[in-house]
């Protein structure tokens, strides 16, 4: 028998800020899915808002950095009268493993989702061994 599962909505997290910023606003966790193929890891980011120049992906010392900034330029004038959706940028980081190609990561955004591929090392590639 098949059971039935909702799916539960998660609520918008604002990252709990550990450095002292200079510019006041909000930061949130983009809602993330990660997932693997046989050659890569495949990191998928809601930043509705973001636009492409306002991205930035960076790796030091083995952490991924992603940022995504909201240009507020747009919302200044705006009076809502009813609001479910906070805005502000993104922030995300991950500790890369050393299966890793650091190198030849790639990143594409588009309508409001970033996409990263994380390509795994040769020797991290499952491989089929021939017995002699």
């Amino acid at each position: 028998m098949v059971s039935k599962q909702e799916l539960q909505v998660q609520q918008k997290r604002e990252v709990e800020k550990r450095e002292e910023v200079t510019v006041p606003s909000r930061v949130f966790l983009p809602t993330t899915d990660i997932y693997e193929t046989q050659d890569a890891l495949n990191v998928v980011m809601d930043m509705p808002g973001v636009q492409k120049k306002n991205i930035d992906v960076a790796i030091e010392d083995g952490v991924l950095r992603v940022s995504g900034r909201i240009d507020f330029d747009k919302y200044e004038e705006l009076q809502p009268i009813y609001t479910e959706y906070n805005i502000g940028h993104y922030s995300r980081s991950f500790r890369l493993s050393s299966k890793i190609d650091q190198t030849k990561i790639s990143a594409e955004l588009k309508d409001g989702v970033l996409s990263l591929v994380l390509p795994k090392v040769e020797e991290a590639k499952p491989r089929a061994i021939s017995v002699a």
